[in-house]
């Protein structure tokens, strides 16, 4: 069963009943002749073939959008009979339209060849008939032609070229709408994470050492113990507030124009120890050494890499409180030109960070576990920070020379070409 056509345009429908028409008032009005072959019409039809052409091209307009293919041809075959009949203007302008329309709705290999058939058409009827007649008259068969062909297959070549690139413009306009949008998306999703990573990395050391302090105090019977760990708490608390208080001064500039912070560096490294050392005196009976293996006199290394490194120290010296049985533990620096010792090389040289802690299973716990709990978060935020420097990171247990041990290492190149972690 073919496939029933859509109903036509009220557009059409108008173009065609108008035609009809006003062509049948031409012919009541006598008005007939508006092109005539004369001499060249091989047959002459009655006049009533007149009407017929007229009938047939006003159907013929129903069709201009929903079959313009159909439309055109059935146009063409009724032109032939009104032209050999006598010929109306209303015949002759309707069939204009329909070569309009072919070019404009039609599928895209009608649009192209049309107009090149046009060309051909209206050189023929220049040629043949000055070839037959030899006059200059004749010339006026070609130009009548090519106003029936040629020049409303150019215009419709026109428009639907100029609405193919309005269309193209369009859709190039929603797929940059898309990628701003998309690129929003990841920024905000990239700028979520930053600032989880920062929270994280700023407060959750004193959180921790906050937990784990009151739980001491909660269970040490001695007085001065006691009081050893809420002077702890309260330094953490202060801290915390303080941390937090930045943050969020951040996060409400409305005009983006923060007061600069000084960004922590690897010469910190010697309070960030301190301070662990200091919260871990009364609780975990840990001992912390700090190893900077780098040479002396180097270059500044790139803020984002110091940056990163810090805040991986602070991290592991955070898990360290909350995860780690006694024993000592080892916070080192080392640079190096080509790369890690057991690495490929890397160019611009690497900075090595490595913190190690006693990993066995701590004597005389009655509740094994961490003494404060942990989401993990940590972790995630390390990693994050060294992939976008490009470097890698291992943490995980490790059996050293000394035991078991929990060894984070980071491999920071220093070429520069990380993304900011800031």
């Amino acid at each position: 069963m073919p496939p029933r056509l859509p109903p036509p345009h009220r557009v059409d429908v108008a173009i065609g009943l108008g035609g009809l028409l006003g062509g049948l008032l031409l012919m009541g009005l006598g008005l007939r002749g508006g092109v005539y072959l004369g001499e060249l019409s091989p047959i002459t039809l009655p006049q009533w073939s007149t009407v017929t052409a007229l009938v047939a091209m006003a159907v013929a307009e129903l069709l201009r959008r929903v079959a313009p293919g159909t439309a055109l041809a059935l146009g063409t075959a009724a032109l032939a009979v009104d032209l050999c009949g006598g010929s109306l203007i209303a015949t002759v302008l309707m069939y204009t339209d329909l070569v309009y329309a072919a070019v404009l709705y039609g599928p895209a290999s009608l649009a192209r060849r049309l107009p090149p058939a046009c060309v051909a058409t209206t050189v023929v009827a220049t040629v043949v008939p000055l070839a037959l007649l030899r006059t200059p008259e004749s010339l006026f068969i070609g130009l009548v032609t090519a106003l029936l062909t040629f020049a409303p297959a150019g215009t419709g070549a026109i428009v639907r070229n100029h609405q193919e690139a309005a269309e193209a413009a369009r859709l190039e306009a929603e797929r940059t709408a898309l990628l701003a949008e998309l690129d929003r998306r990841e920024a905000v999703v990239a700028e979520r994470g930053r600032m989880a990573r920062e929270l994280h990395d700023r407060v959750a050391g004193h959180l921790s050492a906050i937990a784990i302090h009151s739980t001491a105090a909660q269970s040490l019977g001695d007085a001065a113990a006691t009081d050893q760990a809420l002077t702890v708490i309260r330094e953490n608390s202060v801290l915390g507030l303080a941390e937090m208080r930045r943050l969020i001064e951040l996060l409400r500039d409305a005009d983006g124009e923060p007061e600069p912070t000084a960004a922590p560096t690897l010469d910190a490294l010697d309070a960030l120890v301190e301070r662990a050392r200091s919260d871990a005196t009364s609780v975990s009976g840990l001992k912390f050494t700090l190893r900077d293996d780098r040479p002396s006199g180097g270059a500044a290394l790139p803020a984002p890499v110091e940056l990163a490194a810090y805040r991986i120290v602070q991290e592991s010296l955070t898990n360290t409180l909350k995860h780690a049985a006694p024993g000592e533990v080892t916070v080192r620096l080392a640079q190096h030109a080509d790369g890690p010792p057991e690495g490929g090389v890397l160019q611009g040289g690497v900075l090595e960070v490595g913190v190690t802690s006693p990993y066995d299973t701590r004597p005389g716990d009655t509740h094994p576990g961490p003494r404060a709990p942990g989401s993990g978060m940590g972790l995630i935020g390390m990693r994050e920070r060294v992939s976008l420097l490009g470097g890698t990171l291992e943490a995980g247990p490790h059996t050293g020379s000394s035991g078991a041990v929990w060894r984070v290492r980071a491999v920071l190149p220093l070429d520069g070409k990380g993304a900011m972690t800031r």
